[in-house]
């Protein structure tokens, strides 16, 4: 439909009948009932071109995305990558000057623009999808993957200001009218909520349905991938398991890729681990076979040490913390692994006495903590980058950073942090939005951050959030922008530690994700400023709560504490249906439900 977004009222029509139905939908939601109908693109590959230009024609682009989703699936709840990947240069120059054009033929002189193309993969035919005359969602993550801020330019482009009139101001010595040239992997993952809808189909096709998302930057591909899985704050530690399909039926499988859902990525890896080759995963599920072979190497690397175990060595640490794995990840798969299987049964043959020192000699750890150890035993902890627009030709004046793991090949692992010495205060973000936890924390993020600046504090975010105010690399001091754990923010602290005075961590203005993390940083030796973590815990957890209440000799419901399915339905049986169910721990109503009998607790 025209003069619609996020894909409302379109869709793909597969007979007459479906044809009727997203025709009819269509002219209702067109202010103009009209709608544009064309050629199936399904499984074919996606970009988009996020370009600036003023009146002078002077003309860049920002940035090239890739969409790893092919097309039938809406660009916003796509997962995306920046720079492009799989475009041979010749591919690319057509693309640009092809956006370039749209923008001159259109009259766009005064801002941004994002133009998007699909490509055919078996003949390399390109088309142009469409053109957003304006700055989109896109455009606020190729803002936030460059460090070029696509708004604020387009707002002076528009009041007649030239391109090179404008200074970068992360640089501070080059105008806008220079491209921002990346020299990292940016990869964005949508966020979904169909857990709070019952009924609602999780099928992804041309109309939006996500409700957040979440940015991560690495400086290669398996990197970025693993950080944004873990940063979606979903349960992932990176590519988990899909437990459904271990062990299923290979018709199971091809069924449950042919689906474009928000985990056919997860069930992609899960393939290959099955036995399925990147040829037959990419026949079915379309994804490029390039980003396929970046997986499976994920997949070797997860076997190796379900095989061996942890690495001994700094550099076998290493190589698997450049691929993006996290400690907790790391962790899970050493639990898995074989040496640990005869490790427990030793253990177990002599009373089981000996299972955690088995457990520890033969993987280095089982929980997320001793791999943290060992990995700090053995010297391997990241390094910051800067993202500053120019694969550092030029200082950058801003410090706008990611965390990698470099390899010692030519001396130390450069870090390009550079703490300062003036007392500062960490402020934790909310992470991807979601219903129940979106903007209206960020606000209150960006406002701490105002109101500490104003006291004379050094103000340090960290999220991982390209939707937010407060991941613009001019809200606060310090811009990490990293995954919202305890391992990512631990590793920004120690290396912020090492200059000046932290005089804490705020954790308050994030919603659930940072109180969740207040534990950690105590645990650790960091100060939480405002609400202590057992404070936030004597209110976040039902049971002490209740006893609160109760010594208070305050009036409340009727209710009891269950840790099993068998103390549910006899706390329910005291307490007389119909019960509320609510967990520990969460926000806007998670898990949460009315049960009207024993059958539905």
């Amino acid at each position: 439909p025209s003069f619609t977004l996020g894909g409302t009222g379109g869709g793909i029509a597969y007979n007459r009948e479906e044809f009727e139905e997203i025709v009819r939908k269509g002219l209702d939601a067109s202010p103009t009932t009209e709608v544009l109908i064309e050629e199936s693109l399904l499984g074919w590959k996606e970009y988009e071109m996020e370009v600036v230009r003023d009146r002078a024609d002077n003309a860049i682009i920002v940035c090239s995305i890739e969409n790893i989703d092919p097309m039938g699936v809406h660009t916003g709840d796509s997962i995306t990558v920046a720079p492009a990947l799989t475009l041979t240069d010749k591919e690319y120059q057509i693309m640009r000057n092809a956006s370039i054009g749209c923008l001159r033929e259109i009259g766009v002189e005064t801002g941004g623009s994002n133009v998007q193309f699909a490509v055919n993969p078996k003949d390399g035919r390109l088309i142009v999808i469409e053109m957003n005359p304006r700055v989109s969602r896109s455009s606020a993550l190729a803002s936030k993957a460059t460090g070029f801020p696509i708004a604020k330019v387009a707002a002076k482009l528009a009041v007649g200001y030239t391109l090179d009139e404008i200074m970068n101001d992360i640089t501070g010595a080059t105008p806008a009218s220079f491209e921002p040239t990346i020299d990292y992997v940016v990869t964005k993952i949508p966020r979904f909520a169909f857990e709070k809808f019952k009924g609602a189909s999780p099928l992804l096709s041309t109309a939006m349905k996500s409700v957040g998302e979440v940015m991560a930057i690495g400086r290669n591909i398996h990197e970025s991938l693993q950080k944004a899985l873990r940063g979606l704050e979903t349960g992932l530690s990176g590519f988990n398991r899909v437990d459904a399909l271990v062990g299923a039926p290979r018709a199971e499988i091809e069924a449950a890729l042919a689906q474009a859902t928000p985990d056919r990525l997860l069930i992609a890896a899960q393939a290959l681990r099955e036995g399925m080759t990147v040829a037959e995963v990419h026949a079915i599920a379309k994804y490029d076979p390039w980003f396929l072979e970046r997986i499976a190497e994920i997949v070797a690397a997860e076997n190796d040490v379900l095989a061996n175990g942890l690495p001994r060595d700094a550099a076998g640490m290493r190589r698997l913390k450049a691929m993006g794995f996290a400690d907790k990840r790391l962790a899970w798969l050493a639990l898995q692994s074989a040496g640990l299987r005869e490790g427990v049964q030793r253990g177990i043959a002599r009373g089981g006495g000996l299972i955690h020192d088995a457990v520890v000699a033969m993987t280095g750890g089982v929980t997320e903590a001793e791999v943290r150890k060992l990995r700090h035993r053995l010297g391997v902890r990241p390094v910051f980058k800067r993202i500053d627009t120019c694969a550092a030709e030029f200082d950058a004046k801003t410090p706008y950073m990611y965390s990698t793991y470099e390899s010692p090949s030519f001396g130390e692992p450069e870090c390009e942090s550079a703490p300062t010495d003036r007392r500062k205060i960490v402020i934790l973000g909310g992470g991807p939005n979601r219903i129940g936890q979106g903007i209206e924390f960020d606000y209150c993020c960006c406002h701490a951050c105002f109101a500490l600046a104003e006291a004379g504090f050094e103000t340090i975010m960290v999220n991982c959030n390209p939707e937010t105010v407060s991941t613009d690399y001019d809200t606060s001091d310090r811009l990490y922008f990293e995954p919202l754990t305890a391992e990512d923010v631990l590793e920004i602290l120690h290396v912020e530690q090492a200059r000046g005075t932290l005089v804490g961590v705020i954790v308050q203005f994030g919603g659930q994700t940072p109180l969740n993390l207040a534990q950690a940083l105590e645990d650790a030796g960091i100060p939480i400023l405002g609400t202590s973590p057992d404070a936030i815990d004597l209110a976040e957890d039902r049971e002490r709560f209740a006893a609160l209440i109760n010594k208070l000799g305050l009036r409340q419901p009727a209710n009891g504490i269950a840790r099993s399915r068998d103390e549910a339905v006899a706390v329910a049986a005291r307490i007389g249906y119909p019960v509320l169910m609510r967990p520990s721990y969460v926000l806007g109503g998670r898990a949460m439900e009315i049960v009207d009998s024993p059958l539905q607790l």
